[in-house]
């Protein structure tokens, strides 16, 4: 057997990567997504320690699982865990050198700010409980001119007041003091996180830059209207949901081009949320023209998308070909990856098709029976990545054997 050094282990990961995404074949499908609450399991850690400890052993627990479970990407999954929080991110968008930094919403910074939008283990959670995003309503109908005449101040000024009550008030020495000690927690978040990341590149996994942008439609619902009231106002309000989502496309935009693209690869990741909650007909007018005008921006920049399609996107999937042959990775959750593939050949990068459920409840043999299969229909012509196909990643209960089996059955059956 061939020992490879972690950089040649890295380059050749990355290549993997990056023809896959250029819709070629690589010399094997690449894997990725293994991560989830199986590291809390399998290292012996609690959902408090991976939100909320910044110590060797919440690092040596995510390394222990990435070092006994190799995939190509690095893991989905970091310390401290976050929740959506690009609200944050927009609210600094004017400061490209802090905005990014801000994108989730870490226990820690949850701790100062006292956001409503979450809940925390070892807070408003047990120990042992996955952090929740609960969203919320913290903007009224009426308010919609305010976020279309300047997002970034009315998110400042209004939203983050009542949606954080640990803020205080704008100007006042509780929101300042509050703010400083954002940036000095998320300097030892920082420091934390470098640490992890030299571990990862010990163990042979690629480095390159990931910015964070966002659907305008999702800002609405996730965190200003909550879905209920976005999915209303698009009835109610039409032209001033559009006027928002069009308001919201440049300073996401801002926030994503604070980390300038680097080659050879650079990815923009976008989870979707009420993608799934639309008709077609609502899609196409209220959703899709606004999520691909950001796409389209930030891949003529020279970024490459990292989009997850939550939930079951199967009627959107044709939107996906008005985008730039090329343009990234199309992550689904619900949606049949052999279906996404046959639209999206030759097109887009498909990344998916593992169910959780078979990894949960499965058996070795039925897990390589099922990625033999798989393959045969997917892997021709490349532009294919396998993982599991829930974005919050491998449950706890998971037999570690099976994600084995998912490993090995990839490397035997997934070169070309």
């Amino acid at each position: 057997m061939v020992v490879r050094s972690p950089e040649e282990l890295a380059k050749e990961r990355l290549e993997r990567i990056i023809r896959a995404i250029e819709l070629k074949e690589p010399d094997r499908v690449p894997i990725g997504g293994l991560s989830g609450e199986i590291i809390l399991s399998y290292g012996g850690i609690t959902w408090y320690d991976l939100c909320f400890e910044l110590t060797d052993k919440t690092k040596e627990a995510v390394v222990k699982f990435v070092r006994d479970f190799p995939s190509d990407f690095p893991p989905l999954i970091s310390a401290p865990y976050g929740l959506e929080g690009f609200i944050l991110a927009l609210a600094f968008a004017d400061f490209p050198d802090f905005s990014n930094s801000i994108r989730f919403l870490i226990g820690p910074v949850h701790d100062i700010i006292k956001d409503k939008w979450t809940r925390w283990p070892g807070r408003e959670l047990g120990v042992n409980y996955h952090p929740q995003f609960l969203g919320g309503e913290f903007m009224k109908p009426e308010e919609y001119k305010n976020l279309i005449v300047n997002p970034v101040e009315f998110v400042h000024q209004k939203i983050l007041p009542r949606a954080c009550p640990g803020l205080g008030k704008p100007g006042t020495p509780q929101w300042n003091g509050a703010w400083i000690r954002v940036g000095m927690t998320l300097q030892r978040v920082s420091q934390f996180q470098m640490e992890l990341l030299l571990e990862m590149s010990k163990l042979g996994y690629p480095v390159f830059p990931i910015t964070s942008a966002y659907a305008p439609a999702d800002i609405i619902g996730d965190f200003l209207r909550h879905p209920t009231g976005a999915l209303l106002d698009i009835r109610r309000y039409p032209d001033d949901f559009k006027a928002a989502c069009e308001a919201l496309v440049d300073p996401i935009l801002k926030v994503a081009t604070a980390i300038p693209p680097t080659p050879p690869l650079s990815l923009f990741f976008i989870p979707l949320h009420l993608n799934e909650m639309l008709s077609p007909k609502l899609y196409n007018e209220f959703y899709w023209p606004y999520l691909k005008e950001v796409i389209v921006s930030l891949v003529s920049k020279g970024y490459k998308g990292f989009v997850f399609f939550e939930g079951d996107h199967t009627p959107h999937l044709d939107t996906i070909l008005e985008l730039p042959k090329g343009w990234g990775i199309a992550y689904f959750e619900k949606t049949d990856i052999r279906r996404a593939k046959e639209v999206l050949e030759g097109h887009s990068c498909v990344m998916g098709g593992i169910p959780v459920s078979l990894l949960v409840s499965g058996t070795p043999r039925k897990i390589e029976e099922y990625v033999k299969k798989l393959l045969e229909e997917v892997k021709p012509g490349g532009g294919i990545i396998l993982a599991p196909d829930i974005g919050a990643g491998i449950p706890r209960e998971t037999p570690v054997e099976n994600i084995k089996a998912l490993i090995n059955a990839v490397e035997k059956y997934g070169r070309y």
